[in-house]
């Protein structure tokens, strides 16, 4: 192997692990038959910094599809955003 293949080879498998630390997760909100379309609005603009009209969206799509991504981002911020709109009675996942 020459040297030019074995950096490559380094440098792909640098690649490959900064990937997985870097993984992107996704909060995904699922509808419900309890919470109000204004509840849920407000908790995206508090939670989720939401503006009005993509939270208002995101509620919409929840509605007709049955579930919506929210957020994504990193898992621990996810899971403390997470825990939040759980408390007040959403449900929600994180995949």
């Amino acid at each position: 192997m020459s040297y030019f293949n074995t950096m490559d080879t380094q440098q792909h498998a640098k690649e490959q692990q900064k990937e997985k630390v870097q993984k992107e997760y996704t909060l995904v909100l699922f509808n419900d038959e309890v919470n109000t379309f204004d509840f849920v609005i407000d908790i995206l603009c508090t939670v989720c910094d939401h503006s009005e009209i993509q939270a208002e969206q995101c509620a919409w799509i929840t509605h007709f599809k049955g579930k919506c991504e929210v957020l994504s981002g990193d898992f621990q911020d996810l899971k403390e955003k997470g825990t939040l709109m759980s408390d007040v009675g959403l449900t929600v996942e994180i995949h």
